[in-house]
């Protein structure tokens, strides 16, 4: 109701067991839940960039940087770019 992303009890028991059985196995543990390209795209849109500038930057189509975005909404729980610049300063992605 405040806008902030929620997870089940369940789910978040569920991301714990992964996260401590992968710790136990020696398993390598993702820094970071976004592949390289979509931090690269996280990037591009914190400085400012539109979606047809971050496509002729990649030499991707603008579809593809929309889903890219979309994908990288839905993963990080947030709804828009103001969320996804304040991500990539925390992240270190950018500098404020």
């Amino acid at each position: 109701m405040r806008g902030e992303p929620f997870l089940y009890p369940g789910a978040v028991t569920a991301l714990i067991r992964d996260y401590l059985r992968r710790a136990r196995q020696g398993e390598r543990v993702p820094d970071s839940i976004l592949t390289p390209r979509e931090e690269e795209i996280v990037k591009l849109i914190a400085e400012g960039n539109s979606a047809k500038e971050i496509a002729e930057t990649l030499f991707i189509s603008v579809k593809t940087v929309d889903r890219h975005r979309a994908n990288i909404l839905q993963k990080l729980g947030m709804r828009d770019r103001l969320e996804l610049t304040r991500y990539a300063i925390r992240a270190g992605l950018v500098e404020p």
